[in-house]
């Protein structure tokens, strides 16, 4: 995707990256990120912070009533803090970091059970590469690929009010080394309208064991987004993006001391809309809404209802 800016001294062009990163730290939902088009790379010496609140609520299993290692947060919050750098033309290092908080309710049949859990999520440090781009009249196409390590920064010892130590998968870390990649692309005139665009991502988390003696599962992702502009002001200052997207997510079974956990694992598939609004070159604002339409779990497991996800993005120079 060709997002095209002018800044600071120069008419030099820069390009944001969306990081599907949101949607792995939630590690089980769909999120925005920091901008409408993922195919592009940060242009050499130029950098992106972002900072996000992505909720994901979900509709307890009937008749729980007590938690269990499999058990998913009812309402989950990530705020995830993004740092990316342009290391040179087509390749760029990024760094995240997230705070976690974990809420869950369930209604027992004698007692009602109320956990909530906060604290430092993992964190990764990726690379990504643009191996294409192909300029033409309709727009640009691209595509990019990105690589890297999860690592075990998160919080792990979270208990509950009796002191019980709340299983991975309500704790803010995992306690394991896994490994990220990621495929992105876009294609800009899409049907030949000039601000009409296609973006892509498709993500993949494989897991290690951590933290318990617990491997959740891998994880799968994609998400399409159709963005379109409806306004753009004369400068490149001011810029609108709203548009439909849909996405998929497969999570793999959880082993526990390499026992395979039959209540755990399934996928969900959703439809929302997302909108991007930058007041002034070099700052994105966002707000996107994803509801589940269709889903199966494995057992008894918590069903998605609705992601949400808001954040700002600001991009700046490093050098020249």
């Amino acid at each position: 995707m060709a997002y095209r800016r002018s800044m600071l001294n120069g008419c030099w062009t820069q390009r944001f990256m969306l990081c599907a990163l949101l949607g792995i730290l939630t590690a089980r939902g769909w999120a925005q990120g920091p901008t409408p088009e993922t195919g592009n790379t940060i242009f050499p010496g130029g950098g992106l912070i972002s900072y996000g609140l992505d909720f994901v609520s979900r509709k307890a299993p009937l008749g729980a009533a007590s938690i269990t290692p499999t058990t998913l947060p009812t309402l989950g919050m990530v705020q995830p803090l993004i740092l990316s750098w342009g290391i040179r033309r087509d390749l760029e290092l990024t760094a995240t970091a997230s705070l976690t908080i974990d809420q869950l309710d369930l209604a027992g049949p004698t007692a009602d059970v109320h956990v909530n859990g906060s604290g430092l999520g993992d964190s990764l440090l990726l690379v990504k590469y643009r191996f294409l781009r192909h300029d033409s009249e309709r727009g640009t196409t691209q595509a990019s690929v990105m690589l890297g390590p999860k690592l075990p920064t998160g919080r792990t010892n979270v208990r509950d009010a009796t002191g019980a130590l709340l299983p991975v998968s309500l704790q803010p870390g995992t306690g394991s080394v896994d490994l990220f990649a990621s495929f992105s692309g876009t294609y800009t005139g899409l049907f030949h309208v000039e601000k009409l665009v296609a973006d892509a991502t498709l993500d993949y988390l494989r897991r290690s064991e951590g933290a318990e003696s617990t491997q959740l599962g891998n994880s799968f992702q994609g998400r399409l987004y159709f963005p379109y502009r409806p306004y753009q002001s004369h400068s490149v200052g001011k810029e609108w993006w709203i548009g439909p997207e849909i996405g998929w997510e497969h999570e793999g079974y959880m082993r526990i001391s390499n026992a395979r956990q039959a209540n755990s694992g399934g996928e969900v598939a959703s439809a929302g809309v997302a909108t991007y609004f930058s007041p002034r070159a070099g700052l994105e604002l966002w707000f996107g809404m994803d509801f589940a339409v269709a889903q199966q779990w494995s057992g008894e497991q918590d069903t998605m209802r609705r992601h949400i996800s808001v954040g700002i993005s600001k991009q700046f120079e490093f050098h020249h």
